[in-house]
């Protein structure tokens, strides 16, 4: 691969570990470097994420800083190479923007997925002919092609359904439900492929009603991927302007607002039986 890929929150997490390791082993940039017999500089732009240290790098470097925790080693290593090494969703990239590139990885990478969606059905139970109706709502000028291709590659994404130890638990705000996306014929179908979505083992799909006035997150969605160890869990959060992504403190913050929002919702037999009252109300086109 060249090596004018743009920065990915891969290259980015590499390269945090890897200045909080230097510090913690209280390096300066300038010994690291000299260690692998390259400038201060170049150790700065591995740590930025501007141009990821490749595996011999990263090797050296843990043997530099001290790290002999066989799974913090690992993971390092791992991640290292997942850096340079395209997986299906690098495809896309010239597609759609990085972030959502850099969510399709985090899905692959997570052992679950709990989200709040406020507005919409969620990504991974989104059926064909909804996702298409909110990607031409959203952006209105682009060619047929285009859309296709950013269906395709939404649809690609829902394999991770079937992805052994994988779990996804999703709340979904009532309102969501009855914005007729697409249609009533469009969001009938839609409805009844989250319920058949929400049979699989590894589903938990439940439902925020509206009679709970206000909840923890009145900003709108964010989704938490619960990672292997030695990771720490991330949050993303949508933005019209791009997305955000938090881990530490900012993600236990949403881990806390789920928690809270998940007290209020319907329980998940309760929750079909929602979903199934507004798919029976809609009216016919």
């Amino acid at each position: 691969m060249s090596g004018k890929r743009g920065v990915t929150l891969r290259a980015q997490w590499l390269g945090k570990h890897l200045k909080e390791l230097r510090e913690r082993a209280d390096l300066t940039l300038k010994e690291a470097g000299d260690y692998l017999q390259r400038d201060g500089s170049t150790v700065s732009r591995f740590e930025a994420g501007l141009y990821p240290a490749r595996t011999p790098d990263v090797l050296a470097l843990l043997d530099l800083y001290g790290v002999t925790e066989p799974n913090e080693r690992e993971g390092l290593i791992r991640l290292s190479r997942e850096v340079w090494q395209n997986g299906w969703w690098d495809s896309y990239s010239g597609d759609v923007s990085h972030g959502i590139v850099d969510y399709a990885w985090l899905e692959n990478r997570a052992k679950k997925i709990s989200s709040f969606e406020a507005f919409m059905i969620p990504g991974q139970f989104q059926t064909r002919d909804y996702m298409e109706a909110v990607i031409r709502e959203e952006d209105s000028d682009a060619p047929d092609d285009q859309i296709n291709r950013w269906i395709e590659f939404r649809l690609a994404r829902q394999k991770i359904l079937t992805a052994d130890s994988f779990g996804i638990a999703s709340i979904i705000d009532e309102s969501a439900l009855r914005r007729a996306i697409g249609g009533s014929e469009i969001m009938r179908n839609q409805l009844a492929w989250l319920t058949k979505c929400a049979s699989l083992p590894n589903v938990e799909i439940r439902v925020l009603p509206l009679t709970t006035g206000a909840h923890a997150s009145p900003d709108g969605s964010f989704h938490i991927f619960e990672l292997p160890e030695p990771y720490p869990a991330i949050a993303y959060v949508p933005t019209p302007a791009g997305s955000i992504y938090v881990e530490d403190r900012a993600a236990d913050v949403l881990k806390l607002k789920y928690d809270r929002i998940r007290h209020d919702s319907l329980e998940p037999d309760d929750s079909l039986a929602l979903i199934a009252a507004v798919a029976s109300n809609l009216p016919t086109d």
